[in-house]
């Protein structure tokens, strides 16, 4: 019990000869005290009255302590569960990696996708997964990486009037100058992205050194979300190789091309989240819940059954 149950002798001064061992709970246990010597003594009535509330009291507090400790158990059951599950799913895919090449299509491991990588290995298979027909380097990124830095400071030695007319001219490298925007609004429950969480910096010299790799695509709303996923598990170039391999996809690049036309593109995506919705109703329910924009909705969907 919550409370500490400690065995009193009580006596009735309406009966000095009754003695009863009662328990005592707390200022629960208050109710079986006689009153002060200056009020009127309880009646028998009135004693065995008290004593039976108190009882049922001690009851109820008693079945929720052991509902509680149910719960605790089945709760620790379901996680012993899962553990195993996840022991067995690691196992399984530590078999797989090595014959990725030959295995990675097979029936087996489309059920495993959808059963869920366990954390483990997961940057390691979606790195497989993904690819890299780009041939990206890190060296690449770290170029990428300079020439996003060189961009940022010298938006910032502008006039921000003038800036945003010679960026604009430029290419679309200039949209490094919003993506402080979209990290601070990336994953805001967790709180690894915002200013002060640990991944903010590094998401926001992913997303800056990709707009700046593919000028053409520049940075839009929604990509942010998927560096963020990529980059919870695996390292910051790693996360850059797969976010420029993902987005070079045609499903992803007729999304974020921002130069089309914006009537026929809501009807594309409303043409995918209806579909979406009939198939996976309960991720794009989620998707809804979140309150996230329709391009962000689809992006995710797309990259999460990629």
């Amino acid at each position: 019990l919550s409370v500490m149950i400690s065995l009193s002798y009580v006596s009735s001064t309406s009966n000095p000869s009754s003695v009863s061992i009662v328990a005592a709970s707390s200022t629960t246990g208050l109710i079986l005290e006689n009153r002060p010597r200056n009020l009127p003594s309880k009646s028998v009535a009135e004693e065995r009255k008290h004593q039976k509330l108190y009882q049922e009291i001690v009851a109820t507090a008693r079945k929720k302590e052991l509902r509680k400790a149910e719960e605790a158990i089945k709760k620790e059951e379901r996680k012993k569960q899962k553990d195993m599950i996840i022991a067995d799913a690691q196992k399984q895919w530590s078999e797989i990696l090595p014959r990725w090449e030959t295995d990675h299509n097979t029936k087996r491991v489309r059920e495993l996708w959808w059963l869920g990588l366990p954390p483990g290995i997961r940057g390691t298979v979606w790195k497989k997964a993904i690819g890299n027909e780009l041939n990206i380097s890190h060296d690449l990124y770290k170029i990428c990486l300079r020439r996003c830095t060189e961009r940022l400071e010298l938006a910032e030695q502008r006039d921000r009037s003038d800036s945003s007319l010679s960026v604009k001219s430029l290419s679309r490298e200039g949209s490094v100058e919003v993506i402080h925007l979209d990290v601070q609004r990336t994953f805001p429950t967790l709180g690894f992205f915002q200013e002060s969480g640990p991944y903010h910096t590094t998401l926001r010299d992913i997303l800056g050194a990709y707009a700046c790799y593919r000028p053409d695509v520049g940075y839009v709303q929604g990509m942010s979300f998927i560096a963020g996923v990529l980059l919870l598990n695996m390292e910051a170039a790693d996360a850059f190789i797969c976010l420029a391999n993902l987005l070079n996809r045609p499903s992803y690049l007729a999304f974020f091309r921002v130069e089309q036309d914006l009537v026929r593109l809501t009807y594309l995506y409303l043409a995918y989240l209806s579909i979406y919705l009939s198939t996976c109703p309960s991720t794009c329910g989620l998707f809804v819940n979140l309150h996230l924009s329709i391009s962000t909705c689809i992006s995710l969907s797309i990259y999460l059954h990629v």
